[in-house]
């Protein structure tokens, strides 16, 4: 049997980047392949997804429907008036059933591969449970009406906790799908090139407050991006601290895509904690003064949703730490829900003078340690750290003796050779200081701890990373080759 064929669709001139996204998309669609098939589009809200599957239906001739909060009834009625136009019927087409209303989407396809998409589709799941069941029979392996059918399905939602369900676990849809894609924000360097800021500080800055969320620029600010760095101080005001631009609420709406919250105050006030430097569950659970048992599912749906990570120390397996996953909602947690009856009065100006030191604090020093590692895993070139980086996380090395511990921001584990899993490196972060070379003594202290506890640091090469320079003695280590140096100019544009 000959190997289906996959075209791919020249993508929009007007569509940023996504180049990924959009090969994967365009080869679902044009799969020459025999008998319809499924896929599943996720990723939160404002990340483009609408745009890029109604991209696809246009330049591939299919079929787009967006699903809103109604009634089954009236989403039937609305699917087939819209399905009525697009296959050019005289008289809206009338459903009574959603059975019926899926094989319809199934002729399409009688004839050649055709993008069908349904975006939104947690609000027609929400009016009709039994949804997913319904299209898992219409999929059946032997039913003739997807043998006959080359139909490509695209069920595309923002509510992560549900969309990431639909596909898995004990989901009807288990198994079904030919594609499942998450659609992510940008990274930080392709959201620097997204704002057009050439300033690596400033870049770095401006992503600390919106991350990499496409629509924060066009619908939200309108282009409003700060001139320079003089200007960033300016611009949040005006931006997220001003009750009159639709930043100001977002990290407060982001939470209302997700059908799985239930108390949304609980929710909201573990990321108030969280945004205020209380990372493990048991400090979670003191700060709000309740059990750890009451915030175990909080945080499970959390990180379902895309809004929390967990991460394990890389030294102690039985340790973890929870952060704020989208940076809008840890700017939100930590500068304006304190502040918000003065910020609803337009007092900007005086909370950003107050709150600024905070933010860089708590705020942006922690993305610039998280920006690190999302530098080494996918931007530092294998012979940076001597193998290739495979897991990049965070490690606490306790120091007996000084009855303390060292906080390591960076560490690196790899493959050198055919061996798996060897420490590569020990990194340290800073955004605010110029890094000399005590910086440099104590990541020399946590290797030597290491080393004392028989782990094979052989292979570690030491790292530091900051946001403000080195001093003239660390780069003079740098050139013995005993330390690896990443300003903000290597986190942009090296490797």
């Amino acid at each position: 049997m000959p190997r289906p064929t996959r075209e791919q669709l020249p993508k929009p001139a007007d569509m940023f980047d996504r180049d990924s996204e959009w090969s994967e998309l365009t080869a679902f669609a044009s799969d020459t392949g025999p008998e319809a098939t499924l896929a599943v589009v996720s990723g939160r809200r404002r990340q483009g997804k609408s745009f890029l599957l109604d991209s696809l239906a246009r330049a591939a001739g299919g079929f787009y429907f967006c699903a809103y909060e109604a009634t089954e009834a009236e989403s039937l009625r609305r699917f087939g008036e819209e399905l009525g136009q697009y296959t050019g019927t005289v008289a809206p087409m009338r459903f009574d059933r959603w059975e019926q209303a899926i094989d319809a989407l199934l002729a399409l396809g009688a004839e050649r591969p055709l993008p069908v998409v349904i975006d939104e589709f947690p609000y027609l799941a929400r009016a009709t449970p039994a949804l997913p069941s319904i299209i898992q029979v219409a999929y059946g392996p032997r039913r003739p009406e997807r043998l006959n059918s080359r139909t490509r399905l695209l069920l595309c939602g923002s509510s992560l906790s549900f969309m990431g369900k639909l596909p898995s676990g004990t989901s009807p849809l288990r198994g079904r799908a030919g594609l499942e894609l998450v659609v992510h924000p940008l990274d930080f360097r392709q959201a620097a090139a997204f704002w057009g800021i050439e300033d690596h500080r400033l870049a770095l800055l401006v992503h600390s407050v919106v991350g990499g969320t496409p629509a924060y620029r066009r619908e939200f600010v309108r282009d409003d991006v700060p001139v320079d760095l003089a200007d960033f101080d300016a611009w949040v005001c005006r931006t997220a601290l001003s009750p009159r631009s639709p930043l100001y609420r977002e990290a407060r709406y982001l939470l209302a895509d997700e059908s799985d919250l239930r108390d949304r105050a609980l929710y909201h006030s573990v990321l108030a904690a969280l945004a205020s430097g209380n990372g493990t569950a048991g400090r979670i659970a003191g700060c709000l003064e309740r059990p750890i048992s009451d915030i175990t599912h909080p945080l499970t749906v959390l990180q379902d949703c895309g809004l929390v990570r967990r991460e394990t120390d890389a030294f102690r397996g039985n340790r973890s730490v929870y952060r704020v996953g989208e940076p809008l909602i840890a700017f939100d947690h930590a500068i304006s829900r304190p502040k918000l009856a003065l910020l609803d009065r337009g007092m900007a100006e005086h909370v950003w003078e107050t709150a600024r030191p905070r933010f860089l604090s708590a705020v942006v020093g922690p993305h610039f340690e998280q920006v690190c590692r999302e530098w080494v895993a996918h931007f530092a070139a294998p012979d940076t750290f001597g193998g290739m980086p495979i897991d990049v996380s965070y490690g606490t090395v306790p120091d007996r003796a000084a009855r303390t511990s060292h906080e390591i921001d960076v560490v690196v584990r790899g493959a050198v050779g055919q061996d798996n899993g060897v420490l590569l490196s020990l990194g340290e972060a800073k955004w605010d200081q110029v890094m000399g070379t005590g910086h440099l003594e104590r990541l020399r202290q946590a290797e030597r701890l290491l080393a004392d506890r028989g782990v094979d640091t052989s292979a570690v090469r030491l790292a530091c990373y900051s946001g403000a320079g080195f001093t003239g003695d660390l780069r003079a280590a740098e050139a013995r080759g005993e330390v690896v140096l990443v300003d903000l100019a290597r986190l942009y544009s090296g490797e």
